[in-house]
């Protein structure tokens, strides 16, 4: 089928290019307005003489201003290939990808595989577009290779391709792309200067945090509640509609430091497979900027702004004459300096640019909630709030049981008095649990544990008797 392919392709090109030539030849010795008119029909005869169709996917499509964003329908395509690409194609790109056990393949540069459906042949091909220019442009991406997916197909199947076909390759890609996805952490990259070009908003690495919620040293009820929350936010599509909402979830994590509160977001994003973007506020120009990154971010993710407190001024109410001589100061300054507001911030997560995307969720964590603005904690914005304090005893035999396999031992007693008498973090228990030999003595563990409290609860004796001197 492919040579078949191939000598129709070659007998209409043979045809254009003698079409071409004529019409080249007889150009020359006409006037200008006569060849424009004429080149109008050369196109509609070549058309028509054309029997195949042609739809093209580009990777990136222009987001507006000086960015790209990568295409979502050319991404569905490329992983609906793939299997067809390592199975008929002859030229293969090979690549490991975390997570996989083997090579990853794809179609090569320039290679054509065909595929069949329904009875009707289609021919995709993996073309490269490089733009020509000399000139300089503020925008690099002018000038950079861009590849683009093509499917090419007899015209009596138009209807077919178009209504039936594209709907079938979409579909089985991102179900393709959810099966084999992994967890990946953005971060928004620094706008540097105004000439500074990003061919995207957002870089990425794979997430291979090991944390789940098995691991979290928190009351057993508290976290049988936030799970039950989140999948019933991961199922809600059709409520959201119902009531009239954008289909997302604030959540704000506050508590004191070592607590738990970044363990607590990877274990979100294992437990629903949803991606996770850490965006930081103080790399962020402006809110025309914050709501290009919002918008950049994709369905069936975490949006994370950790200690929001120390971001911005976000902190209280700014009365006027203050916000007055912020603005002034911040026009005396270096423009790199973040002018995001917290009216630009309220907008992203809870205004009209916050039905952008379905299925998202915002994260707040704070080690200081008393210092947040009240507007930007209420209920709609950060709809759950989630205490996450000091380790109790409970806490304590999660690690028991992680770090030491033990469920219970002679020295529980003694350390379950110790833990209710001090204020000890997660990250502290955790910390004198963990075995430093190769024998990993339990006894040894529990031991440093419990001096580590005696010590914690001696300096709080100590620090309480200064105090009242």
């Amino acid at each position: 089928m492919m040579s078949s392919m191939g000598e129709t392709v070659m007998r209409m090109g043979t045809l254009m290019g003698s079409i071409m030539f004529i019409y080249t030849m007889i150009q020359q010795f006409i006037p200008r307005q006569i060849s424009d008119y004429l080149s109008v029909y050369m196109h509609r005869i070549t058309a028509f003489l054309n029997p195949y169709m042609e739809i093209s996917f580009d990777e990136f499509t222009s987001g507006g201003g000086e960015w790209l964003k990568l295409s979502k329908a050319y991404t569905a395509v490329e992983a609906y290939l793939g299997p067809k690409s390592s199975k008929f194609a002859k030229r293969l790109k090979a690549r490991i990808v975390k997570g996989n056990k083997g090579l990853v393949f794809s179609m090569d540069d320039y290679e054509e595989i065909v595929d069949d459906f329904e009875g009707v042949k289609i021919w995709w091909s993996l073309g490269i577009t490089v733009p020509e220019t000399n000139s300089f442009s503020r925008y690099p991406s002018a000038t950079e290779e861009r590849r683009h997916l093509t499917l090419t197909f007899h015209q009596k199947h138009r209807a077919i391709v178009t209504k039936s076909y594209l709907n079938h390759v979409i579909k089985e890609g991102k179900a393709s792309m959810i099966e084999n996805r992994n967890i990946r952490l953005y971060s928004n990259n620094a706008n540097q200067g105004y000439y500074e070009y990003k061919k995207t908003l957002w870089s990425h690495v794979e997430f291979e945090h090991p944390v789940t919620f098995d691991h979290l040293a928190m009351d057993p009820a508290k976290k049988q509640e936030i799970i039950d929350d989140l999948v019933t936010l991961s199922m809600g599509r059709d409520y959201y509609l119902k009531i009239g909402k954008p289909w997302k979830r604030g959540y704000l994590l506050y508590g004191p430091p070592g607590t738990g509160k970044s363990s607590m977001i990877a274990a979100m994003a294992k437990l629903l497979h949803y991606d996770i973007y850490d965006l930081e506020l103080t790399a962020v120009r402006d809110n025309s900027e914050l709501k290009k990154l919002l918008h950049d971010t994709s369905n069936k993710s975490i949006t994370v702004i950790e200690d929001v407190d120390c971001s911005l001024d976000l902190t209280s109410r700014r009365e006027k004459k203050k916000m007055e001589e912020d603005e002034k100061e911040v026009e005396e300054s270096n423009e790199d300096i973040s002018r995001v507001t917290l009216s630009g911030l309220l907008n992203v997560i809870d205004g009209l640019w916050s039905a952008c995307s379905k299925e998202r969720i915002f994260v707040f964590t704070t080690n200081y909630v008393e210092k947040l603005d009240p507007a930007l904690i209420r209920r709609g914005r950060m709809d759950k709030h989630i205490e996450l304090s000091y380790c109790c005893f409970e806490g304590f035999k999660v690690f028991a049981k992680i770090y030491l396999d033990l469920e219970s031992h002679e020295l529980f007693g003694t350390i379950r008095q110790l833990i209710h008498e001090v204020n000890v973090s997660p990250a502290d228990v955790a910390e004198n649990l963990m075995p430093k030999t190769i024998k990993r003595d339990s006894q040894v563990c529990l031991q440093n544990l419990i001096k580590a409290l005696e010590k914690i609860k001696e300096d709080g004796k100590l620090k309480a008797e200064e105090e009242e001197e």
